[in-house]
């Protein structure tokens, strides 16, 4: 664009009549450019805008504002504001709590007598005195350990009737010269799935403690047995959480072969079951066949995968709206956002101090706080106002700003927010199901990938059985060992 040179008053009124109007037009032209400059840098400044907002959105996100993981806030982690309220009561044990301690047993295994045999203040000689009495000081410790043996022996005899020898028959589970017991595969698998022990560690866990040192390879069949040994309560497990009223769901990233696969879990306060699939959307969700058939309520966060499946009830966890919440009043500092965690909280407080038996909040209270919820998201739309539709040449719909994003998913969803002041069988958040997926996490820290599809699916069906047992109060490695000698935990309907 060619820029006309300045002209004076003198010069513009020697110029002729069309040389006017060719200047006129040439100075249009350059306005009409120069607009259309200014209309892009526009533009170009509300994407950059828009882009540094996202920036600074990102790198103030931590685990108390948004749904990262606390390993992800780095080692300077500054002193947050816990999203709980303050409780009334004091720090520490609580009257009436019953303290679990070292209780002194009416029948000790062994006595030690420890006799006086000279007074130490005059030094009398007192081994001929009978004592009057006794104090008493127990020691609880754990015998030295080893390994039985034992020989099974099958019998031979020689048929009279035939004449051709006949043996007995071993136990099923007896099929090698030498092997190990069910109890030491039990606390085989139990270090390794449990406790997230490596395999090479177990070993050598196992060779200290016994003198006899299993391979690796013995870990791995016993994890393969115990898999196969529990699926009549995997079984079981699967059907009770389809039928279970509410669920919660969740999933979370984990390395198999090197690649980004994704864990899947669903549970309820008895029951648990995982499962591992490439996909994270709707695709790996129904590969572990429980939400393609559950018709209950089902407890996860917003990730859209879920709403897909239209069988059941979606309820949504209220800890990720508070985190997001807390955001939003400290990156734009918008009012309504802590007037509507505020609101939250209380419901949550009233339902909790509510009198037992009460299934829902009371109708006028149910009223009173729909209104607030809907006062709340006005106040927040008027504050964010839905962006102009973008121009006709770029594809898509105008990109929103966090606040708005919350605001739309909590108008639209407001039923699914607000569903635990209906019914108070569903919970305030979906913190089930992120501590049932958290140990999982711990054993990618450790093991940093599973090597094989299989050694995953076996590391779940484990974790599934360990958790469900766990979670009704029974001992793990009983557990496992009953599930080796083929008498496994099974969950009941009544107790789930």
């Amino acid at each position: 664009m060619s820029i006309l040179p300045k002209l004076k008053r003198k010069q513009l009124k020697k110029l002729k009549k069309t040389e006017l109007i060719e200047l006129v037009l040439t100075m249009q032209q350059q306005l009409t450019d120069q607009a259309e400059i200014i209309e892009a840098m526009q533009e170009q400044l509300a994407e950059q805008r828009l882009l540094i907002q996202a920036l600074q959105d990102q790198l103030v996100k931590d685990s108390h504002n948004s749904s990262k993981p606390p390993s992800h806030d780095g080692l300077k982690k500054p002193r947050r504001h816990s999203l709980r309220q303050k409780g009334q009561r004091p720090k520490g044990g609580q009257p009436g709590h019953k303290g679990d301690t070292l209780k002194m047993v009416g029948e000790p295994d062994y006595l030690e007598s420890h006799p006086v045999m000279a007074c130490p203040h005059c030094q009398t000689e007192l081994g001929s005195i009978e004592p009057i009495g006794q104090e008493k000081r127990q020691v609880f410790d754990v015998p030295s350990v080893r390994l039985e043996v034992t020989e099974h022996q099958a019998q031979i005899k020689q048929c009279p009737g035939c004449g051709k020898q006949v043996k007995g028959v071993f136990p099923d589970h007896i099929s090698q010269p030498t092997q190990y017991g069910p109890r030491l595969k039990a606390q085989a698998s139990y270090l390794n799935n449990y406790h997230f022990i490596p395999l090479a560690r177990t070993e050598e866990l196992l060779t200290d403690f016994y003198g006899q040192s299993p391979s690796e390879a013995v870990v791995i069949a016993a994890n393969q047995q115990l898999v196969e040994q529990t699926q009549a309560s995997l079984t079981r497990i699967k059907q009770l959480l389809v039928a279970a009223d509410v669920a919660h769901f969740d999933e979370s990233g984990l390395r198999v072969e090197g690649k980004l696969h994704w864990l899947h879990v669903a549970s309820t306060p008895e029951l648990t079951h995982y499962h591992v699939h490439g996909k994270r959307g709707q695709e790996g969700m129904a590969a572990g066949g429980i939400l393609p058939a559950f018709q209950g309520g089902a407890v996860h966060d917003h990730w859209s995968a879920y709403l897909k499946f239209d069988n059941c009830r979606h309820y949504f966890c209220n800890a990720h709206h508070l985190r997001e919440l807390q955001f939003i009043v400290e990156q734009y500092q918008q009012s309504w956002a802590a007037d509507m965690a505020q609101l939250l909280g209380t419901i949550k407080v009233e339902i909790e101090t509510s009198p037992l038996g009460t299934l829902r909040l009371p109708t006028d209270r149910l009223t009173y706080y729909e209104t607030e919820y809907d006062k709340l998201i006005t106040k927040g739309l008027v504050a964010n106002p839905t962006p102009a539709q973008p121009p006709p040449k770029k594809r898509g719909r105008s990109k929103q700003s966090p606040p708005k994003n919350l605001l739309d998913r909590l108008s639209k969803h407001k039923a699914g927010v607000l569903a635990f002041m209906y019914d108070f069988r569903v919970p305030f958040d979906n913190n089930l199901a992120e501590r049932d997926i958290r140990m999982v996490k711990v054993k990618q820290k450790v093991s940093g990938t599973f090597r094989t599809q299989t050694g995953s699916d076996t590391f779940c069906a484990i974790r599934s059985y360990i958790s469900t047992v766990r979670k009704h109060g029974h001992n793990v490695i009983d557990a496992i060992y009953d599930a080796f000698v083929g008498q496994p935990f099974i969950p009941s309907a009544e107790l789930a």
